[in-house]
């Protein structure tokens, strides 16, 4: 949306121009100037260091490093017109940086202000006044990294690969910069962030944390269950499992003397089954339905041999089918509780399958 000028009563467009066309670089004048003035790109920003580079075997410079007012550190990459594979740039800056320690903040700061004409004693003291701490503390120092894309254009790939970053909860903003020129000459600076809009920063930052947890819920829930199928393929008793991988999903097979008929172990978050799995393959639905009926017609014949009721499933918008067997005790259940319902699921499984395999094997 272009900038307009009142001139005389009236709306006047403000020619938009390149920085390349004004003359103006990249670096010894736009990040000069952001250097000097740097809450245009937001009003809790404190300048650590300009091209900073304290890292070993690398020439690679961050354009500024900052600090936000939850002492977090902050890269600042800055582009005059294409902006290019910034984001990509910008993330190896923030990976390197990441463990910056408060002392070498110091150190880099001190750096800063000798390069600047300041007094580089002075160097911890301004960090300790623009946190507002009373003393430096390592431990709430750089807990997270920011990023920052300031650039007169952003195209579609960067704000789509920016999008997503954000999606996987990196902290990371596009700033728009754009000269303009009035009629008389003068020269103005539109600075829009654009993503995340600001009006919509703190919904979205919500729907960020929502996803955030929701992954970490998924990854436990992942970690719990394969941590469970370790102590169950290790069990003395795991017979067909043993020495299988084990599965971060919440099943694993095992195999029978049938092809395409396994019986399987599922755990769940409050219980577990083992259930004889009927799958031919692709397209082998009509085949599996079958085998299904034979069986099901066997019914009070194979839960007799059991000793106990079974889910009949014969699932007909699904591929396969299943005869389960269900147990007490699920992933989340206590870890000291996990011995015993191992115990309880092989032995289930084991009494299923002596229970149906006769069956197949007389339908041979």
């Amino acid at each position: 949306m272009p900038v307009y000028e009142l001139v005389d009563g009236r709306l006047a467009a403000a020619n938009q121009t390149l920085f390349q066309v004004e003359g103006l670089k990249e670096r010894q004048d736009i990040q000069r100037m952001l250097r000097e003035q740097i809450a245009v790109l937001g009003d809790d920003l404190f300048v650590l260091a300009e091209e900073y580079g304290g890292w070993v075997d690398s020439n690679r410079r961050i354009d500024l490093l900052c600090l936000d007012s939850d002492a977090n550190l902050v890269v600042v990459e800055l582009k005059r017109d294409d902006a290019g594979h910034m984001e990509l740039q910008a993330l190896r800056y923030a990976a390197m940086v990441a463990r910056m320690t408060f002392a070498e903040a110091i150190d880099a700061h001190a750096e800063f202000r000798r390069r600047n004409g300041l007094d580089a004693e002075g160097a911890e003291a301004a960090i300790l006044a623009f946190l507002r701490w009373d003393e430096a503390t390592e431990e709430g120092f750089a807990q997270s990294v920011r990023i920052a894309l300031a650039s007169a254009d952003f195209g579609k790939e960067l704000t789509t690969a920016v999008l997503w970053l954000r999606d996987q909860g990196i902290d990371i903003t596009c700033i728009r910069l754009s000269p303009c020129k009035l009629s008389d000459g003068r020269l103005l600076l539109d600075v829009q962030q654009i993503i995340p809009l600001p009006e919509a920063s703190t919904f979205q930052t919500q729907i960020g944390l929502k996803r955030q947890a929701e992954r970490k819920d998924l990854s436990e829930r992942h970690e719990r269950r394969q941590a469970f199928w370790v102590g169950l393929i290790a069990h003395p008793d795991a017979g067909r499992y043993k020495g299988k991988s084990a599965p971060v999903g919440g099943w694993i097979a095992g195999k029978t003397a049938y092809r395409g008929i396994s019986v399987n172990l599922a755990i769940r978050k409050a219980d577990c089954q083992a259930e004889v799995y009927i799958d031919k393959g692709r397209d082998a639905e009509a085949e599996n339905n079958a085998i299904f009926d034979r069986l099901f017609g066997h019914r009070n014949e194979i839960e007799a041999r059991f000793g106990a009721s079974l889910l009949w499933q014969r699932l007909n918008d699904a591929r396969a089918c299943r005869i389960a067997a269900p147990c007490e005790g699920g992933w989340l259940a206590p870890e000291s509780q996990w011995p015993a319902m191992q115990q309880t699921l092989l032995a289930t499984a084991q009494r299923l399958h002596d229970a149906v395999i006769p069956f197949l094997e007389a339908q041979s």
